[in-house]
């Protein structure tokens, strides 16, 4: 998931309504909680086994199905129903065995590398000279045709390093979070559809070109400093598998090499030894459920995304809000409570693919929508087409938390321009104000598993965390492992989360959704779109 902290709304104001209690459970309650999580929790050793035991959990690789088998058998040991694992289509599992890559001339020195997701295996170890020839648009294609045949081709514009003007680990200011609560009105520009379509376009496009040119593998630079790598890919889907075997590099590494390029011939020796795994290309999110005393009363959510990237462990993004998840529904179950509403724990799959696993949850349970136009190979992310066909389960929804920031002290909740709600999440979080944690601004933070209800004008929402060393650094990286953890926070985070599903859980009323969409009109009818990506 990407952090964006397109956070607002001047609800702050309008957030403690005099006729709004604190809560609607005995306060006792929130005591337990507490005293479960903090005295008698187990977050840090789940976050442990899913991050140094698991490790990298991609969708559907091995890994991803340990993952999925030990999170069902911890929900059943904790005593919570209905625990099942909930399929949808996805594609092809992938996993790292090894990667290894070498300059041999002008001087030996070994390289930092990843291989990107999805593409295959080098036939051994490969040696061939470099060639930058960085690919932006299809306009590039013309000239490198015939140079690249025999060649490992550098297809990144090899760019400058930059000034670090903020520092790697931080936690917000008070001052800092108040600036979040600055109201974005919503933007709507249907051309956009069509620049995003010749985005996606272009990667395979580059792959196909490459492999008809007779490269022998290809690689790009890190878009970050330090040495760390990423490894994100695409061709998932089964039949869209990349041709060349592709690398990312470490960005110090790929400019070196462009610089030794300039002034001779550079040779490198690369492998990678990648799987597929085929035997089952559905995904699985893990759903689990404390029963509600009501029947009639419907139910409330909390999730996280289960599923990471390879290049580390998989511990912030998004061990962590799994670990959360799973922590406050063992501390509801341990305390016997007996809450109105069903409370619902899910853990998804495909996230980072584009919120796969959630979309698919949404579209069997909460609404579905008509087909994107013919041609378009929009994720289910990218589909926002009307009118809404609303399903039974929309209306016995009432409430969805989302944890998928790292492990960072919640320090407040962004509402999602759901103006409604802001009242009750406000006196909500009214007693943890000595935690850090009161703040509630209203419109979204994106790319991650609450936008596909809040899209459809149900009450989903992702709190407010602590940066920490998130998005400098161990965001997708192989540093995001076990060390780069706030454990402390992530306690606070778990006895937060339970206290909000158990108040909304009771709660009567009901938490309110939004209203159910309808399609907008340009946000504005005299703007000239920038078609540039269209002739590309």
């Amino acid at each position: 998931m990407r952090l964006l902290l397109a956070a607002s709304a001047a609800v702050l104001g309008l957030a403690a309504g005099p006729s709004v209690q604190a809560g609607p459970v005995d306060p006792q309650t929130l005591n337990r909680i507490a005293d479960a999580g903090f005295n008698h929790g187990e977050v840090v050793e789940t976050i442990e086994y899913l991050s140094d035991q698991i490790g990298g959990r991609m969708t559907n690789s091995p890994a991803m199905r340990k993952a999925e088998a030990w999170t069902q058998q911890k929900f059943k040991a904790w005593g919570l129903k209905n625990v099942h694992p909930e399929g949808f289509e996805f594609g092809r599992g992938w996993w790292i065995e090894s990667a290894h890559a070498r300059m041999v001339t002008p001087r030996p020195f070994d390289l930092r590398v990843i291989p990107v997701a999805w593409t295959p295996s080098t036939n051994g170890p490969v040696t061939a000279p470099v060639i930058v020839a960085p690919i932006r648009t299809e306009a590039d294609f013309a000239k490198w045709r015939g140079k690249l045949k025999g060649r490992i081709v550098l297809t990144s514009l090899p760019t400058p390093q930059k000034d670090d003007l903020e520092p790697p680990f931080k936690r917000y200011t008070e001052a800092e979070i108040a600036r979040l609560d600055d109201y974005r009105q919503p933007f709507s520009d249907p051309e956009l559809a069509a620049q995003r379509i010749a985005r996606q376009a272009l990667a395979k496009k580059t792959d196909d070109f490459l492999a008809a040119e007779g490269a022998v593998a290809r690689a790009g630079m890190s878009r970050n400093d330090g040495r760390v790598v990423h490894g994100e890919g695409s061709g998932y889907r089964v039949g869209e598998t990349p041709k060349v075997p592709a690398f990312e590099m470490a960005a110090e590494d790929y400019r070196r090499l462009a610089r030794l390029s300039k002034v001779g011939e550079v040779t490198l020796e690369l492998e990678s030894k990648v799987h597929f795994e085929d035997a089952d290309t559905r995904a699985y999110n893990i759903v689990a459920e404390i029963p509600g005393s009501d029947p009639g009363a419907g139910f409330v959510m909390a999730g996280a995304h289960l599923d990471s990237w390879v290049a580390g462990d998989g511990a912030a993004d998004n061990g962590a809000g799994s670990a959360e998840v799973m922590e406050a529904a063992r501390i509801l179950a341990s305390l016997d409570l007996h809450p109105k509403r069903t409370i619902r724990f899910v853990l998804w799959a495909g996230e980072e693919q584009g919120l796969w696993g959630s979309l698919a949850y949404v579209e069997k349970h909460f609404a579905t929508r008509p087909p994107p136009p013919k041609g378009d190979p929009a994720r289910p992310y990218d589909v926002n087409t009307f009118p809404l066909a609303l399903l039974p389960e929309y209306r016995q929804m009432h409430g969805y938390f989302n944890i998928d920031n790292g492990s960072g002290k919640i320090r407040g909740i962004y509402a999602e321009g759901n103006f409604a709600a802001a009242p009750m999440l406000k006196a909500w979080l009214a007693p943890f104000a000595s935690l850090g944690a009161s703040a509630v601004v209203a419109e979204p933070t994106g790319s991650t598993d609450h936008v596909g209800m809040v899209r459809i004008g149900l009450p989903a929402f992702q709190f407010i965390q602590d940066p920490l060393d998130y998005e400098s650094r161990v965001h997708h990286t192989d540093l995001d492992t076990f060390d780069h953890l706030r454990t402390e926070d992530m306690r606070q985070g778990s006895v937060i989360l339970a206290s909000m599903l158990i108040d909304a859980a009771d709660s009567d009323p009901p938490l309110p959704g939004n209203i159910v969409p309808t399609e907008p009109k340009p946000t504005d009818p005299f703007r000239f779109a920038d078609d540039s990506a269209q002739r590309r």
